[in-house]
């Protein structure tokens, strides 16, 4: 069982990237996928989910600026980042979670710095 992730990267403040994570198996279309971030010293948090019945729910700080989605045929969450700013820098986690909680997967995490 692996998330692969990539699209991390350097960007201007007020760009966009666009992190990818492919899950290896297809049982992944029924679990929750979400993308976590974390900056050195502080916890992770949560930045987006979206279930396997595509509902949705984001962090405050990203609202109106990310937009997480699903690709199940390809077992592909996707995290659009756009009107990035300095305080976005983090690396992000791709984590998949079973329904019932039975399960948890991590990616190896892709580091995304905004920076002028």
């Amino acid at each position: 069982v692996r998330l692969v992730e990539s699209g991390g990267g350097l960007a201007q403040p007020g760009g966009s990237l666009r992190l990818s994570c492919v899950a290896s198996e297809s049982i992944f279309r029924f679990y929750t996928m979400a993308w976590y971030r974390q900056v050195s010293g502080k916890e992770r948090e949560l930045v987006a989910a979206i279930t396997s019945g595509s509902s949705i729910n984001y962090t405050d700080s990203v609202k109106g600026r990310f937009t997480i989605s699903r690709d199940n045929a390809t077992n592909t969450v996707y995290l659009q980042m756009n009107s990035l700013k300095p305080e976005d820098t983090a690396v992000y986690w791709c984590n998949s979670k079973h329904p019932a909680g039975l399960a948890n997967y991590w990616g190896q995490g892709t580091q995304v710095t905004v920076s002028s």
